[in-house]
C-alpha cells in the first residue's frame, strides 16, 4: 500500500510516518519501480502498535525500547513492567499538576460573575495584579 493508504488505515499523518521511518521506529519500505514507497501489513501492524503506545502518552524513546521487546519475544518482561511503571509515575505527576491547575483556575474564575465590563472583571484584575508582582487569587505570593 502507498503512504496515503497507510495514513488512512492508521490515522497517522504522512509526515509522522516519514519521521518514524527516519527515526527507525518503522523499517524503510520497499520501493516500487516508479520510486513510490510500498508499505505492507507489517508496517501497518507496527504503526498501529506505535500509535497505541502514543495514545498512552509514551515517549518515542520508550516506544523504541518496547519495539525491541516485540522483536525479541524471549526477553524477560521485567523491563517492560519498569517502563510502564515509569510511565504511570509520569502520568500521576501530571495528574497532580492538572488538579492544582484546575484549583487555580477555579479560584480565578470565582472572582468574576457575568454582566461586567472588562474594566470591572475580577479575573483581569487578578491577572494584572499577578503581572505586577502582587499576590493573586490563584497564586499566593511567597514570603
Amino acid at each position: 500500500m502507498r503512504i496515503g493508504e497507510l495514513c488512512q488505515a492508521t490515522g497517522v499523518g504522512i509526515e509522522t510516518i516519514r519521521y518514524y521511518e527516519k527515526e527507525g521506529l518503522i523499517p524503510a519500505p520497499a520501493r516500487t519501480d516508479n520510486g513510490y514507497r510500498n508499505y505492507g501489513s507489517a508496517h501497518l501492524e507496527r504503526l498501529s502498535f506505535i500509535r497505541h503506545c502514543r495514545a498512552l502518552d509514551m515517549p518515542l524513546a520508550e516506544i523504541k525500547r518496547m519495539l525491541g521487546f516485540v522483536a525479541h519475544p524471549d526477553a524477560d518482561c521485567g523491563d517492560i513492567n519498569r517502563l510502564i511503571d515509569e510511565q504511570l509515575a509520569r502520568v500521576r505527576v501530571r495528574l497532580k499538576s492538572m488538579r492544582a491547575l484546575e484549583k487555580q483556575l477555579s479560584q480565578l474564575r470565582a472572582h468574576c460573575g457575568a454582566g461586567h465590563t472588562a474594566a470591572e472583571c475580577g479575573i483581569l484584575h487578578e491577572l494584572v495584579a499577578a503581572a505586577q508582582g502582587e499576590a493573586c487569587a490563584c497564586h499566593t505570593k511567597a514570603p
